[in-house]
């Protein structure tokens, strides 16, 4: 059995819309709590031993008798809030990760996850069934199989209601293709393969970058006149002064640019998945570059393209589904797979980006840059 995650677009009604907001900000209210007492808690007593989600889970208790509006939330995402607390609390002081930060009710995507407790969380056709909120409609391309485990309900940016399903189910492995490749990963081509196929990059964002243009400009003209005035009915100290988010037609063109920002992304998250789904199907071998994304976004003027390119997000994709479906994903050393003959294995030197093709003085023979990368990397052991 593997664990895999199925997305699902729901159609709650108003009234369990304003209960997954409320849920929301139940939940936000628990984590900066929380996040409180523990970094008073550390700075009273920096030997203290670190809280885990059991005595975090056990101090709900008495913030429920403080705060009574909590007794409507959704028990168990107050759990897995303070279980994802503490898992961000140890990252930082083990891992050296980002220090964990207060939420905000105006950042524009919120979250909460719910265990599944007896049939609290069920499929019924066309609907599914939720903690808190009874029977909502939903949408999803394919049928949901398996048990189900937990689920986690987010909001868009463009305000779209999402339940994430983390589902236990079979996946049937693929048959075996007898085949193996090397993929260079690059700029002006996305993936380059041994084979001599190239994948072309498809630049999303570029397509619809007039039309997303339109309305960041509307967007930042309008955030301006909007604290123009906020800033008069404060300096004449009106009763009621408004925040940006009375401004209706600021808001407009803040969920036009979101709009846009959703669909580039949706476009290239689907590019992606096809392409990596492509290779899994058929190979049983792939072999890829073990590229440090960072360290190549310091040439400023290809930072900009090659974060577009998304290269860790095809590693992760390659990795879970050659996991799935009984495939191998191997990672070599990139070091030198452009200018080694894939031929003879002489070492021609470094070329700069502008040589596309070069001729090995060894061999004779003539090279595509990309493609003898890619038969490099295929031959490569590590």
């Amino acid at each position: 059995m593997t664990l895999k995650g199925v997305k699902l677009r729901i159609y709650p009604s108003l009234e369990q819309q304003d209960k997954i907001v409320a849920n929301f900000g139940y939940n936000r209210f628990v984590w900066n709590q929380m996040l409180d007492m523990m970094i008073k808690r550390y700075e009273n007593n920096p030997k203290a031993p670190f809280l885990n989600a059991f005595a975090l889970n056990n101090l709900l208790k008495q913030l429920k008798v403080e705060n009574p509006f909590l007794k409507d939330a959704e028990s168990t995402s107050l759990q897995n809030t303070n279980h994802d607390l503490v898992e961000a609390y140890r990252k930082f002081f083990k891992d050296h990760k980002g220090f964990p930060k207060f939420k905000s009710r105006k950042f524009p995507k919120q979250s909460y996850q719910s265990n599944i407790v007896g049939k609290n969380i069920e499929v019924q056709g066309n609907k599914i069934k939720l903690p808190k909120l009874g029977l909502v409609t939903f949408k999803c391309g394919k049928k949901i199989e398996g048990k189900i485990k937990k689920s986690t309900l987010r909001i868009s940016a463009t305000g779209k209601f999402y339940a994430i399903l983390l589902v236990d189910t079979e996946i049937t492995k693929l048959s075996k293709a007898n085949n193996s490749v090397g993929i260079d990963m690059g700029v002006a081509d996305l993936m380059i393969t041994s084979d001599g196929v190239k994948y072309p990059t498809i630049r999303f964002d570029k397509i619809l970058a007039k039309k997303k243009h339109y309305w960041e400009k509307r967007l930042a003209r309008r955030r301006l006149q909007a604290k123009k005035e906020i800033a008069w009915d404060k300096h004449n100290k009106v009763l009621e002064p408004r925040e940006l988010s009375d401004f209706k037609n600021y808001l407009k063109a803040k969920h036009m640019v979101a709009k846009y920002n959703e669909k580039i992304a949706n476009q290239h998250n689907n590019y992606i998945h096809n392409l990596t789904k492509y290779l899994v199907e058929h190979y049983d071998v792939i072999k890829i570059e073990d590229l440090k994304a960072k360290n190549l976004m310091k040439n400023h003027k290809l930072a900009r393209a090659i974060a577009n390119q998304a290269w860790r997000e095809i590693r992760r994709q390659l990795e879970y589904k050659c996991e799935w479906y009984g495939k191998q994903l191997v990672i070599v050393n990139p070091r030198k797979t452009s200018q080694i003959c894939s031929n003879c294995g002489y070492d021609d030197g470094k070329h700069t980006l502008g040589i596309r093709q070069w001729t090995c003085p060894n061999c004779g023979i003539s090279h595509d840059r990309d493609i003898n990368a890619a038969v490099n990397i295929l031959q490569a052991t590590k």
